[in-house]
Parts: structure tokens; sequence; C-alpha cells
């Protein structure tokens, strides 16, 4: 899959986030600058109230989640043995917001980096892990955390929680998408026919969103 970052995507947006305190602030946030947070293993994002203050970095055990433009994240301790670009704990986007929920980041899964970015529909209201609860919705472009580079590879999970995450495989994709999106058959039969595959979730997210924004006939 290839896709294509605009400049944009590296610019400051409008944004809130909510601290373990569950104190919510609202300005503009970068949510995935370069350079070294301020603890060591933990994402971080950077944080201003207005356009033109002097930025503050915010690191992810700071926080229990943050919206930046149209995109939502939560922080999330890397599930099992992984490990995230090394970072003990980071953020990552709520693709789908159900009961069972799909969570998204890059280079996961195999030591690699939490960066690198994702294309998705947004949702409403998500809960992960206990860390807290985030707003948003919308199509967006979501970067992930430090390291792992352009060809560091999506990786998907499902879970009530973050807690609880596990990764979603070619195996067991069409159970549990089925599962999640049971709510419309005709996105149901879509998958188990294999019209969607692991490697274009965004895709079926996209039409899935789609169909249930359709009225009744």
């Amino acid at each position: 899959m290839l896709i294509f970052v605009s400049a944009k995507s590296q610019k400051w947006q409008p944004g809130h986030f909510t601290d373990v305190k569950g104190i919510t602030e609202t300005g503009f946030i970068r949510p995935y600058p370069g350079g070294n947070g301020p603890i060591k293993n933990e994402g971080f994002i950077e944080y201003k109230q207005n356009e033109k203050d002097t930025p503050m970095k915010l690191s992810a055990g700071d926080l229990q989640s943050f919206v930046a433009g149209k995109d939502s994240f939560v922080v999330a301790h890397a599930p099992g043995n992984e490990t995230w670009a090394k970072k003990d704990l980071d953020f990552v986007r709520v693709v789908v917001d159900e009961p069972l929920k799909i969570y998204a980041t890059r280079g996961a899964g195999s030591g690699g980096g939490g960066s690198g970015i994702h294309v998705s529909p947004g949702f409403g209201l998500s809960t992960g892990g206990g860390y807290g609860t985030s707003y948003g919705g919308g199509l967006g472009i979501s970067f992930g955390g430090g390291g792992g580079g352009k060809s560091s590879k999506m990786s998907y999970y499902y879970g009530s929680n973050t807690a609880g995450m596990q990764h979603v495989t070619n195996e067991n994709f069409k159970d549990i998408m089925s599962e999640i999106m049971g709510d419309e058959p005709d996105v149901v039969v879509r998958i188990r026919n294999g019209n969607f595959r692991l490697n274009n979730m965004e895709k079926l997210v996209e039409f899935y969103k789609k169909i249930r924004e359709t009225p009744s006939k």
C-alpha cells in the first residue's frame, strides 16, 4: 500500500488533549514531532494553547488521549512482549469504535516503530484500556509514534480496550471484521467473499462507515 504524505500532515492542527487527571486543554497539537520526548521510551506530542505560543512537549504517560484535527488517539502499552520503537508507552488510533474496537499503529509487532501514517474514518466516542476517553470524527491522516520509517507496516489490533489488544491477522480477519461489522449484512458479505482483506483495511472501514450513514430505503 502506497500512501503519499502531504506537507499539511506535518503541521500544527487544532485539537485538544486530556491528561491523566482528566483535565482537558484545547489548542494546537503536532501529533508526532521529531526529536526526543521528555520521558525515555514514551511517545509524545507537542502542544500550544495559541498559535504564537512556545510549544511544550507532553509525554504519553501524562495523557489519557488527544485529538489532532480529525484524528483521535488513546494511550496504550504495546501488548504482550512487543515493543514499539523501543517505547513502553505510545499512542494508537481508534479506527473502528464499536464494543470490539480496531486500533492501528505503524511498525508494531516486530520490534519496529510506531511511526507512520494511516488514513481511516474517524469515530464518535471511544475509551481505551482505562486511559480515558477521546472524541473525534471524519476522515483524516494519522501519524504513529517514533521510528519505523516509510517501510514500516501498518499493524491492526482488535479488543474491547487497549489493555486486551490482539493482532488482526490474515487468518482471523474475516471472523473479526464480520463480528465487528455484523450490523451491516452487505458489508459482512463482502468481507466473507474476499472483497476486502487486511491490506486494504482503510477501504473496508470507509465502506462500512458510508453504508452506515446511508438512509434505509
